[in-house]
């Protein structure tokens, strides 16, 4: 009997050139775990992201039939696509094994989380990727906490650096 092993998941995501970061997710949400999914797209799609186009910056995700769709992320016609072109706001398929998309749907259903994506990148193969957190969202008190935080490890370094 042969014991089958699970290939462990890296830390951080393998990087290689980042196409669009959700810089503000960060701020508004309480990251409580991230995903690595794959992008199902078109041809024209692929190359607008290669020229560095796309934006997610008011997008989510969501678990619709089995499946996690990226809405509302923009990724914008390619200019030499003719009529072979992409609608540029639709939603996007997000590739996951069903075991993580069974677990991202117990945790938004129950939890009341959301799905935020982080980031939109390519990876060492040159495959599409989307980085997914499994987020809770921050209410006023907190982002003021984060800002309080952020201004004192700023006025620290400069004082380590005066003195130092």
């Amino acid at each position: 009997m042969r014991a089958t092993m699970v290939r462990p998941k890296p830390a951080t995501f393998d990087k290689k050139k980042t196409v669009a970061e959700n810089r503000r997710a960060r701020f508004d949400y309480h990251i409580d775990d991230t995903f690595e999914a794959g992008i199902a797209l078109t041809g024209t799609e692929v190359k607008s992201l290669r020229f560095g186009e796309g934006s997610i910056a008011e997008s989510y995700a969501e678990v619709r039939g089995g499946e996690v769709w990226l809405v509302n992320s923009n990724i914008p016609e390619f200019s030499h696509g003719n009529r072979y072109n992409h609608e540029p706001k639709r939603p996007r398929k997000l590739l996951l094994h069903e075991r993580e998309i069974a677990r991202l749907q117990g945790a938004v259903e129950r939890k009341g989380m959301t799905l935020v994506p982080l980031s939109v990148y390519f990876n060492s193969r040159g495959r599409a990727k989307v980085e997914l957190a499994l987020a809770k969202g921050k209410n006023a008190a907190d982002k003021r906490h984060t800002i309080k935080e952020r201004d004192w490890k700023r006025d620290k370094a400069r004082l380590l650096r005066e003195r130092g």
